[in-house]
């Protein structure tokens, strides 16, 4: 199939910039007896009573999965409070542990020549950038960010956002309307479905990386739609395998659609400079339309950016609202990314650190015959828990060993896929991942753990005193009954495949 000109892939359309500074195709809006003649339609309940958040139907849901938990035992491994920088090792209520719930891949965060650059920049910017860029102008440090970050892809120009959430939301919504198509992976980020949904165009998520599924919905479908978007991420955050970027090039190009990769998780992890995904396959980064990532991880401070064409920025630029009307990235966070970004580029052997420690991790956990998903081995490895309790009764467990590590659960995944989720990094010890390993496959396969396998960490609760008695933790079936039985309108074991990978990153 020949792609035609009014299908090409190359953001230089200025019908495209057209329809988006027209706001896509306007809808009419209500007029006051269209308003009053919906009003009239509804019965819904009113009472002089002063409206409350309490009765919110999320809030009383939320309460009633809390109640369950506490009636069972079954205690709360988030929002925990960390005294100090989150690396390999972190410190929660004066213990320390190791720590496997950090994106800190390359160990950045908290280096010095990082946190010199950020002093360097209050010291001469300030904390806040003041306004938005379009206003307030522009300051050289970030300029320099986006300019490094563009270089590093190989592309024109790269734009920078101030949230990483919000540069997926409003790059899609504000490229891409009602009379378009987006095709996204299934295990995709919540951020591109949020994006979806505002921009207006059919959604239609295929089988995770079952490219073959793509391609047979985009033959039967692609005429329908003035543009399509295929939508990937580099390496995903659920499971820590990949996706084939060279297929998904060759699909695009057939297809005449836009293709757009989120590296989040790639940059510092993929390609033997950190380069992310076209590195690793040794593709050229202009073949990609839009590259996305995000400064929080292997940059080691917040944000969120867009790498592409020049064409693409300036739209995004003069169009994108998480970028017109919000302030702009703050310099000491620029500067701070920038430097991070300087240091993955000239110590390569931080990402061989990182990737040597998650074959490590994934080879002893295999060994034992735990599940670990789709990993790849590159940084992320899943222990598949089978349910949502199970996942954070054993999160938990591995608390009271000094071991930190996040469960994720229904509905981020399916029930039967909750799991932990261990974010390996270039500054673990082979002691510490042999050491986790051993003791999480003892506590999944209800094995005796050795007293020195007790002493981890200092201050604090000690390991001794924890024991895990599975006879003793309800199953799932007496969890989801108590919650039906107090009223909780909770289906546990129901999820909407085209929403997975909702949890943040």
């Amino acid at each position: 199939m020949q792609t035609s000109a009014k299908l090409s892939s190359a953001f230089s359309s200025s019908q495209l910039l057209d329809r988006i500074l027209k706001r896509k195709t306007q809808k009419p809006e209500a007029s006051s007896l269209d308003l009053e003649e919906s009003a009239a339609s509804l019965s819904c309940a009113f009472s002089d009573k002063a409206p409350s958040f309490a009765e919110h139907p999320t809030y009383k849901q939320f309460r009633l999965m809390e109640a369950a938990a506490e009636r069972f035992h079954i205690g709360n491994p988030f929002f925990k409070v960390h005294e100090g920088q989150g690396g390999a090792r972190t410190v929660i209520a004066g213990r320390e542990y190791c720590n496997f719930s950090h994106y800190n891949y390359l160990g950045l965060n908290g280096h010095p020549a990082v946190c010199a650059a950020a002093r360097e920049a209050i010291d001469h910017y300030g904390t806040s950038a003041g306004a938005s860029r379009l206003v307030a102008g522009e300051r050289p440090i970030q300029r320099e960010l986006e300019q490094a970050l563009a270089q590093a892809y190989g592309t024109e120009d790269c734009v920078v956002f101030v949230s990483g959430h919000a540069t997926n939301v409003s790059t899609i919504a504000t490229l891409f309307g009602p009379r378009d198509l987006i095709l996204h992976d299934s295990q995709i980020h919540n951020s591109i479905v949020e994006g979806c949904r505002l921009s207006g165009a059919a959604r239609h998520p295929f089988p995770h990386n079952k490219l073959d599924a793509l391609e047979e919905f985009l033959a039967s479908s692609r005429r329908r739609f003035e543009q399509v978007l295929i939508v990937v991420e580099g390496h995903y955050s659920m499971d820590g395998d990949i996706a084939d970027l060279p297929k998904l090039i060759t699909l695009k190009r057939k297809y005449g659609a836009f293709l757009m990769v989120d590296e989040a998780h790639s940059l510092g992890v993929l390609g033997a400079h950190g380069k992310g995904l076209a590195e690793h396959f040794g593709i050229e980064g202009r073949d990609v339309d839009i590259w996305m990532g995000t400064l929080s991880k292997t940059l080691a401070t917040c944000g969120g950016y867009i790498a592409g064409s020049r064409a693409l920025v300036d739209i995004l630029k003069f169009a994108a609202p998480g970028f017109v009307y919000s302030v702009g990235i703050s310099p000491p966070l620029a500067a701070a990314s920038l430097q991070a970004l300087h240091l993955m580029l000239a110590e390569p052997e931080r990402v061989q650190r990182l990737r040597n420690n998650t074959r490590l991790f994934l080879s002893l956990a295999q060994a034992e015959g735990l599940d670990t998903g789709l990993s790849a081995g590159f940084a992320i490895v899943p222990i598949i828990a089978g349910s949502s309790r199970k996942a954070i009764t054993l999160s938990n467990q591995l608390s009271s060993y000094g071991i930190n590590v996040q469960p994720i659960i229904h509905p981020a995944v399916e029930e039967k896929s909750a799991r932990l989720r261990f974010f390996c990094s270039s500054e673990h010890t082979e002691a510490d991942i042999r050491r986790t390993v051993r003791v999480l496959s003892a506590l999944i396969q209800e094995k005796q753990i050795s007293d020195a396998e007790k002493t981890w960490g200092t201050a604090g609760t000690t390991a001794s005193a924890v024991s895990f008695n599975r006879s003793s933790i309800p199953s799932d079936l007496a969890v989801a009954t108590q919650m039906n039985q107090t009223g909780a309108a909770i289906q546990v074991l129901q999820t909407d495949p085209s929403a997975q990978g909702v949890v943040c990153k």
